[in-house]
């Protein structure tokens, strides 16, 4: 399956020339902890547009600085979860690594366990998103998040460290018709709607 990720960086999205030009899927940035607790302006805007366009659409939640430990992972699920509550999602939500110290790998990966733990048992399909060095392998502990999806973002090849991946981020600097600049480009080769609506995850 042919996707896309986008937040409010791509400004106004046609969805549905989106959806004309071959993208099957669109993970949808719907907040974070990074500058304080928010919601991305152009999140419930991008979600309408896309499910009526018809595509598949996830989500992602990027977390911020100080997301280490089970305390702080768990407080920050639960913002996510008050975010997207309510709302469907074909395609897995996930937890977006990428901002925390590498000297807080052991933290990190606690954080992560109790952040996805605690969607799991809203009925969520989680994954996680990371590069594939600077993430998987210096932010979080492979051997105990194999359980969970794995979406994964290195440029130019295919990831090598994490090769376990059910969605790849393969560039940042893709064109698609329906949105004007630089777009991330991904592909799942996993089919994660047929999955996730006869197991009846995220709100199916």
């Amino acid at each position: 399956m042919k996707g896309i990720d986008v937040s409010h960086w791509q400004h106004n999205i046609n969805f549905s020339s989106v959806k004309e030009s071959g993208i099957e899927f669109a993970i949808l940035k719907a907040g974070g902890s990074d500058a304080g607790f928010y919601t991305d302006s152009k999140f419930e805007e991008n979600y309408t547009a896309a499910v009526a366009a018809g595509l598949n659409v996830g989500c992602y939640y990027f977390a911020g600085s100080k997301f280490s430990g089970a305390k702080n992972g768990t407080a920050d699920a639960k913002r996510f979860a008050s975010i997207i509550k309510g709302k469907q999602f074909s395609m897995p939500i996930y937890l977006d690594i990428e901002a925390q110290p590498v000297s807080e790998k052991a933290g990190i990966t606690e954080a992560a366990i109790a952040f996805c733990d605690y969607m799991e048992k809203q009925g969520y399909f989680i994954g996680i998103y990371a590069s594939d060095i600077s993430g998987f392998k210096e932010r979080l502990d492979p051997s105990v998040i194999t359980k969970y999806s794995s979406w994964v973002a290195r440029y130019g090849k295919q990831p090598e460290y994490n090769r376990y991946w059910t969605m790849w981020q393969y560039s940042s600097t893709g064109t698609v018709t329906g949105i004007t600049g630089r777009v991330d480009l991904d592909v799942s080769n996993f089919d994660f709607p047929t999955l996730i609506k006869r197991k009846h995850f995220n709100n199916y």
